[in-house]
């Protein structure tokens, strides 16, 4: 059974940093491109970044370049996401999912929120 766990969300000040991660279990990790997307109240899912498999290409959305890493443990199976100069518009809930490809299709997790306020 494929599962896909997020953590790390949570409330923080502008400014502050937070790290999500992401567990995967039930496919071959090593093997799987991986993304972070985020959805704010009313508005569509976007792409945040994505990874390729080694960790060798990433990709990453205009308004996170710069303040936003992503990264992955393949022995452990872990996705990561370093989020830092969070702003108040990078509050969202946060989900991993399997694939390279900006569309639906793939692995989802639950989501982990993330609140960006003074």
């Amino acid at each position: 059974q494929v599962q896909l766990v997020e953590s790390g969300g949570g409330l923080v000040q502008p400014g502050g940093s937070l790290r999500l991660s992401c567990a995967a279990s039930g496919f071959t990790f090593n093997n799987v491109a991986m993304s972070w997307y985020r959805q704010a109240p009313g508005k569509e899912r976007e792409l945040v970044a994505r990874i390729t498999t080694r960790g060798g290409s990433t990709n990453y959305a205009d308004s996170v370049k710069g303040r936003f890493t992503i990264s992955r443990d393949n022995a452990k199976s872990m996705l990561y996401l370093q989020m830092n100069s969070l702003k108040p518009e990078d509050t969202a809930v946060y989900y991993c999912k399997s694939g390279w490809a900006d569309n639906l299709l793939g692995y989802w997790g639950q989501g982990t929120q993330v609140t960006v306020s003074s």
